[in-house]
C-alpha cells in the first residue's frame, strides 16, 4: 500500500573507478510514495560511471522549522548547482 507523494533526499555511492581507493558520492533529491520507491528513484538520477548503491534515505517533512508542502506543477525541474569551492 503506497502513501502520498513525500520529499525524500537520497545518498547515493558508487563503486570505486579502477585506480581510486574510494567510492564516489551525490546526493539527490525525489518524490516518492514510499522509500523503496524513493531508492529506485534516486539510483536513476546517479550521474556516476559505476553502479550506484544507497547509502541513507530520509523522507523531509520539516525543515529547520520550515514545514516542506509538495504541490504538483508543469514546470520543468530546475538543475542550478552552485559549484563554488570553498575551503
Amino acid at each position: 500500500m503506497s502513501s502520498a507523494p513525500q520529499l525524500f533526499v537520497v545518498f547515493l555511492g558508487g563503486d570505486p573507478a579502477p585506480g581510486r581507493m574510494g567510492e564516489d558520492h551525490e546526493v539527490v533529491v525525489v518524490v516518492a510514495d514510499d522509500v523503496a520507491a524513493a531508492r529506485k528513484a534516486a539510483r536513476v538520477k546517479w550521474t556516476g560511471t559505476s553502479k550506484a548503491h544507497v547509502d541513507a534515505v530520509q523522507a523531509v517533512s520539516v525543515i529547520d522549522g520550515y514545514r516542506v508542502a509538495l504541490q504538483k506543477t508543469d514546470e520543468a525541474d530546475e538543475s542550478t548547482i552552485d559549484l563554488t569551492y570553498v575551503p
